[in-house]
């Protein structure tokens, strides 16, 4: 599909996970045209179900995502499945011009950005591999489904040790494996009194079979048995087209805006994890619909000062 500069929408979305769909369902809901441009790789793809989420809690993230085009859909959103390579604008006021990497262009009055984060994972073999199903990141999101189970800790970031004391109250059966992360004082002291015990040693890789994972294997070549294992990643934010458009980034490379979604560039809001690197499937669809809000806000008072001045030229 290729839109030309003769039909401008008034708002593009780039991304369609929770954050740009809640979004795309309050702006058609409120009259306005919007296409949500989705380039299909959602974060939580790889998770056989989401959590947290009220009245969708266990919903397989493809099915909710599903869901969620539909309903944006039946509001008049259009949802084009294709990569924003670069977007720019057309002088200081104009629309915004988004190059597709299928050559398509797609002309719109304001943006957001939901592009979401990447997780990068540190270089142990067999996290990737079971990255969603047996290697799992988030304590309130996957904790319950491995409770009362062997379960161990990475120490792929500084703050994993933090992690570890988080997880105590889901399984009693708890390793914390340091890996290359130096143990102070302090931290040894926490675990200890939680009841973590602490195994030293680099890990060679996970074992795992077709059962899933079977232990954890240390370069001294034991292994430690374990059901599953929560390794923290590096969030790192998508926000390439951020940067193009001149918006400001915090220190962690999330996008900076107000409460309401709005960047420091006129016309452009971000919502979801490109601003929030912790924020949940349902925390990121509230950042959606409270964009969406403010960027109708946005257009009406445009359209009512036009109006205004159209008046006044009579």
């Amino acid at each position: 599909m290729t839109e030309t500069r003769r039909e401008t929408r008034d708002v593009a979305v780039v991304g369609g996970g929770a954050a740009g769909l809640s979004a795309a369902l309050v702006l058609g809901r409120a009259q306005r045209t919007v296409t949500v441009v989705d380039a299909g790789e959602p974060r939580n793809a790889p998770a056989a179900h989401m959590h947290n989420y009220l009245g969708r809690d266990g919903t397989p993230p493809a099915e909710f995502l599903a869901i969620g085009r539909k309903e944006a859909e039946g509001y008049g959103a259009r949802i084009v499945d294709a990569r924003v390579e670069r977007i720019d604008r057309d002088g200081r006021d104009g629309p915004f011009r988004l190059v597709l990497d299928d050559g398509d262009v797609l002309w719109a009055r304001r943006i957001l950005i939901a592009t979401g984060l990447k997780d990068e994972l540190a270089d142990i073999p067999g996290l990737r591999e079971g990255w969603g199903d047996y290697v799992l990141h988030c304590p309130y999101c996957h904790g319950y489904e491995v409770r009362d189970r062997p379960i161990g800790v990475l120490g792929t970031v500084p703050h994993a040790a933090r992690q570890a004391l988080m997880l105590k109250k889901w399984s009693a059966d708890l390793v914390y494996f340091p890996h290359e992360q130096e143990v102070g004082d302090e931290d040894r002291i926490r675990l200890e009194a939680r009841g973590v015990q602490v195994v030293e040693g680099r890990i060679r890789g996970l074992v795992a079979g077709g059962a899933g994972l079977t232990g954890v294997e240390l370069d001294s070549g034991a292994v430690v048995p374990r059901d599953a294992v929560f390794a923290p990643s590096t969030m790192v934010p998508s926000g390439e087209l951020l940067d193009g458009l001149g918006c400001a980034r915090d220190e962690d490379g999330s996008a900076s805006t107000d409460a309401m979604g709005r960047t420091g560039v006129p016309g452009v809001w971000a919502a979801g994890v490109v601003v929030d690197p912790m924020a949940q499937v349902i925390v990121a669809a509230s950042m959606g619909s409270r964009a969406a809000f403010a960027i109708d806000h946005d257009l009406i008072d445009e359209e009512v000062e036009r109006a205004v001045s159209e008046y006044r030229g009579r």
